[in-house]
């Protein structure tokens, strides 16, 4: 099999680039949660992680003080999600109602 047979089996594998099912469904479920969720949840790991350092458990406190990153990483996709939609249909079936205005007055 040489590189192009390869590559051209890759382009018509998914040829219109859509997300599949399982995918749609974690974003329809995770565009209901409030993006705030993830910003008191990362500010909530740092403060026990804190709290594990003053106790002197330091490997608790290292462990938990790594979830921060995730956290704020998953609301940049809930809120990507929530921009764009699934598959970046603006409008889609998807979409929760009132996540345009969410977006809009987030920066209020």
């Amino acid at each position: 099999m040489d590189a192009s047979n390869l590559k051209e089996k890759a382009d018509n594998f998914n040829p219109d680039h859509k997300e599949g099912p399982v995918a749609r469904a974690i974003e329809e479920y995770t565009a209901k949660l409030p993006s705030d969720l993830f910003l008191w949840a990362a500010l909530g790991s740092m403060a026990v992680s804190a709290t594990l350092k003053v106790m002197k458990k330091d490997d608790e406190a290292l462990f938990v003080g790594q979830w921060p990153a995730p956290f704020l990483l998953l609301g940049l996709y809930n809120k990507l999600v929530k921009v764009k939609g699934s598959d970046g249909e603006k409008d889609g079936p998807n979409r929760p109602a009132g996540a345009n205005a969410e977006i809009r007055n987030a920066g209020h």
